[in-house]
């Protein structure tokens, strides 16, 4: 197995975490819902580059995020491979991001995706959900844990909100269903967000 670095993670969450809070002031809704044990994806929508944030603050768990390759190769690539993240290739299947992210949840760990696979800047409320969360899931027996972000990321924003959703499996769901039904999820999380402004 290739063990994910998870030094940096552990090094930089308790320094960079309550300066986010600070400056963003997130509201953190549902957080118990993210289970202590147990191999557990961390699914929801995509609209700004820290959303990833947002989740890593709310447990105590060490998050493993699948990030594009590009932030692999840039000036902050240092950051993402000590922090633990997986590198994926967004043109065509990625076999070696797949598995890595497979022996991540075997190992009972916590894997944190966007199944969006890119930010939404368009108009629409959601982009469709590709199937690598609830395939995940289903050949590992992890939970699936949704989340809603809506809001804006601003100094002491007054809107910006998270909410996580109760844990799901898949069992005997197919992927279709499954990938409906977490998508529902995520829509109705970021609804219940904007209903409560």
């Amino acid at each position: 197995m290739n063990k994910l670095p998870e030094w940096g993670y552990r090094i930089f969450k308790p320094i960079l975490s309550p300066i986010f809070k600070f400056y963003y002031n997130p509201k953190i809704i549902g957080k118990e819902n993210i289970p202590k044990s147990g191999p557990v994806l961390i699914v929801g929508n995509h609209k700004h580059i820290m959303d990833q944030c947002l989740t890593i603050i709310s447990t105590k768990r060490v998050i493993h995020y699948m990030a594009k390759r590009e932030y692999f190769d840039g000036k902050f690539s240092k950051f993402f491979k000590i922090t633990g993240c997986i590198s994926v290739n967004r043109n065509g299947k990625d076999e070696k991001a797949k598995k890595l992210a497979l022996e991540v949840l075997n190992s009972e760990g916590t894997i944190g995706l966007f199944p969006e696979g890119t930010r939404n800047k368009t108009k629409k409320f959601l982009l469709p959900f590709k199937f690598g969360a609830v395939s995940m899931a289903k050949k590992t027996n992890a939970w699936i844990v949704p989340f809603g972000i809506t809001g804006d990321y601003k100094f002491r924003s007054k809107n910006l909100t998270i909410r996580f959703g109760k844990a799901f499996k898949v069992n005997n769901l197919s992927l279709e269903e499954a990938n409906k039904r977490l998508e529902k999820k995520v829509e109705t999380l970021m609804m219940e967000n904007l209903k409560n402004i």
